[in-house]
């Protein structure tokens, strides 16, 4: 048992001890609620989001360091507090380094030390959150009552209370399927809360249950709550809380995993799978409830931001037990001193160098003279020059940071370099193994990384390789090159959190903790302001439309021509699956191009899972989906538009190719709608040869996935190009014989 276990047990933090030992205890008892004396637990360790690029290209999230200690480790350290006997990690990229991690730590059953009775790791290829969950139904690996939490979870909170009053909940109605934990936060800017986007939570405080969810941001173009009427009048009382912080613990039942897999329109936990379970009440009956608690921590780090938050609440004690001085991992050995700060052995500090309160200094790193350490976290083994200064900053191990430097709100990982006399400005990432020339200043917000990738003109056979050092941002001499998102996307969601950058100065971010008991906020407590990174100049979307009614026509539209294309159903004019879908445009004033993005996704989701579910070729798989009776009708009349007009018809290609993004088989299932698309008369030749020379004509701006998704169309391209070619020439042929 580790020291922060014991601690928890010790001061009454809801340590249950040894799982093995009750599961021992209870070997010979047998009752229809035997499945309660196991605890399972689920820990998706892959967020299948891309918001701690460029660390994560090399590193799995769960991985990465928070004061010193690897994620995944406070994480388990809750799960084992909680008294949980069974976990299955859910991996998606890094597979093999979660792997590793675990069946050498002290977690692995094989070692005396853990307190659990079985950890497996799950390997999968799903792409999303909501794949990963249907993956877990179909193995039938939970038995009963499970903790589904996230492989970035900081939480000393006892759980005990909460999984008592959910299972007294499931005995008396069966129907009550979920728990989820949240934490009150205040209406202020409390730095683990949510920064851009805002959860709204409506409860109905009688019975602790949630009946309505939504996600609010800065792009909306209203601002307010969609409530159903009905909501009114089932319930007598309602509070539409918007200060409440997600923990990310949820107590599931079974029913839970039933749910996701009823739907693949469900990716993510919250906007889809708890607002879309609320949404159709009436026709699942399942009920979902929370446990509000205003004591002890819990936080995710799901973002850059909250990486700062939390890492300030460890270093400020917060979290106790799970501060660095208790020694998380085994070859540990911090110790609290004098001046609030801790450190390993083997630290070497010159006399006249100054380490602030709330730092953490790791093992064999040293600091030299003149140099100033405040609010930040040094790894092991890092070589900290003369008259260096490095505030509210986080450097990882093996790190070499040159006399004179200043470092200040960035981050720098795994034996990266940075020359003398250099400046960090705020929100600076360097990535692994980047080297910084001397004299170089580093722009607020500037992502650098050494790692591999695809070159433009690389096939799929080609092995990654190192793009070209960039001599303006790393200077001569460095290592590196910057590393820039794909900004065209339709997830309003993802590209907030993506453009929020860890340039956490403008977010004027509260001094409170989380774990404070007071919600009060000043009357003078600033406003959140904005960067240059957190602008939002254009539109992001490109409909220009936000808000729920544009989500909930979308989700909706999605549904329910995915449901009649599964059942083979009809498309004719007057059929029902074309009628509910008009209704639904009507009642939701839906953009041309809202209807082209749902029907384009519908159809994308069905291939995708005749392809991945039934086993079927690409092209077999997009027959059988273009098949349907009234299907070609349908897109020439809505989809496209009687008139045909260029436009819609290459608005409609690049829909398809934007959802194929995100499936697999993607680039071929792509070749293959087009093509089928092409035969069907549904799309025309200009239209597929103006969205071809737009994507070229755009080069990087286009971004990586989606040039590689549309990578297997080059051959249909490049037939049509001949064709148009052969034409042409046969047209002048008949000229010259006039």
């Amino acid at each position: 048992m580790s020291n922060a276990q014991k601690s928890a047990k010790g001061a009454g933090g809801g340590g249950k001890g040894s799982p093995k030992a009750k599961r021992g205890s209870a070997a010979g008892k047998k009752s229809e609620d035997e499945r309660e004396e196991t605890l399972q637990a689920v820990v998706l360790a892959d967020s299948f989001e891309t918001r701690f690029i460029p660390f994560t290209i090399e590193t799995p999230r769960c991985l990465l360091p928070l004061a010193n200690t690897p994620l995944i480790e406070y994480t388990l350290e809750f799960l084992a507090m909680s008294g949980v006997a069974d976990i299955y990690i859910y991996c998606g990229a890094h597979t093999s380094e979660v792997e590793n991690y675990i069946q050498t730590s002290k977690w692995h059953p094989s070692s005396n030390a853990s307190p659990f009775t079985s950890l497996e790791i799950v390997k999968t290829t799903a792409r999303s959150i909501g794949d990963a969950m249907r993956d877990l139904d179909a193995r039938d690996l939970i038995t009963g009552d499970f903790l589904l939490v996230h492989g970035d979870l900081v939480s000393n909170l006892p759980i005990d209370d909460a999984l008592s009053r959910h299972r007294a909940r499931r005995l008396a109605d069966k129907n009550a399927i979920m728990t989820m934990i949240l934490r009150t936060g205040g209406l202020g800017d409390h730095r683990t809360k949510a920064k851009g986007i805002e959860p709204v939570f409506v409860i109905d405080p009688t019975k602790n249950r949630c009946i309505h969810y939504e996600e609010m941001h800065p792009l909306q173009a209203n601002k307010y709550v969609n409530l159903d009427p009905e909501l009114l009048t089932m319930h007598t009382e309602m509070e539409i809380r918007t200060d409440l912080i997600d923990c990310g613990i949820d107590i599931c039942t079974p029913d839970v995993l039933a749910l996701w897999a009823e739907s693949f329109d469900y990716e993510v936990p919250r906007r889809h799978f708890l607002h879309g379970v609320l949404k159709d009440y009436e026709l699942n009956g399942k009920t979902i409830h929370t446990e509000i608690v205003d004591r002890h921590y819990a936080a995710r780090v799901f973002n850059l931001q909250s990486y700062e938050a939390v890492s300030k609440d460890v270093l400020g004690r917060w979290t106790y037990p799970l501060v660095p001085d208790s020694n998380l991992v085994t070859d540990q050995d911090y110790s609290f001193e004098q001046g609030n700060f801790c450190k390993e052995n083997g630290v070497m500090l010159a006399n006249s160098c100054e380490i602030g309160q709330k730092t953490v200094v790791g093992k064999d790193t040293s600091v030299g003279a003149g140099s100033l350490v405040s609010n930040s976290v040094i790894g092991r083994r890092c070589q900290i020059g003369n008259n260096v200064t490095i505030k509210d900053s986080y450097i990882w191990d093996d790190v070499v940071v040159g006399d004179g430097t200043v470092v200040e709100r960035s981050i720098i990982a795994n034996e990266a370099v940075v020359g003398k006399n250099c400046t960090l400005e705020p929100g600076a990432l360097i990535s692994y193994g980047v080297r910084i020339a001397d004299n170089r200043e580093v722009k607020a917000g500037s992502r650098i990384t050494r790692a591999k990738r695809k070159l433009h003109d690389a096939s799929d056979d080609e092995p990654a390789e190192l793009v070209p050092n960039d001599p303006l941002l790393v200077g001569e001499g460095g290592e590196g090159y910057g590393y820039y998102d794909d900004e065209d996307s339709d997830d309003e969601v993802a590209v907030l959190h993506n453009r929020l950058i860890y340039s956490t100065e403008h977010l004027n971010l509260s001094s409170d903790s989380i774990s404070t008991l007071s919600s009060q906020v000043s009357a003078d407590e600033p406003v959140e302001g904005r960067s240059h990174r957190s602008s939002f100049t254009g539109s992001i979307s490109d409909d220009g439309e936000t808000g729920s009614s544009s989500e909930n026509f979308h989700h909706d539209a999605v549904t329910g021509l995915l449901d009649a294309l599964r059942e083979g159903g009809n498309f004719g004019p007057a059929s029902g699956a074309r009628l509910e879908f008009m209704g639904l445009r009507l009642s939701n004033n839906a953009s041309d191009h809202q209807l082209r993005r749902a029907i384009a996704v519908a159809f994308t989701k069905r291939i995708s899972q005749l392809v991945e579910n039934d086993k079927l070729g690409a092209s077999e798989a997009v027959a059988q989906a273009f098949s349907v009776e009234g299907v070609v009708e349908f897109l020439n009349d809505v989809a496209i538009g009687k008139d045909k007009e260029e436009d819609d018809q290459v608005d409609f290609i690049t829909c398809l190719q934007k959802d194929l993004v995100h499936r697999g088989s993607g680039a071929v299932i792509l070749a293959a709608v087009c093509q089928k698309l092409y035969q069907l008369e549904v799309l025309e030749e200009d239209a597929f040869l103006r969205w071809w020379d737009e994507a070229e004509a755009l080069g990087d701006v286009e971004g990586e996935e989606m040039k590689r998704v549309r990578e297997k169309t080059v051959v249909f391209i490049d037939w049509l190009k001949e064709a148009d070619s052969e034409s042409s020439e046969e047209e002048d042929d008949e000229d010259e014989s006039d």
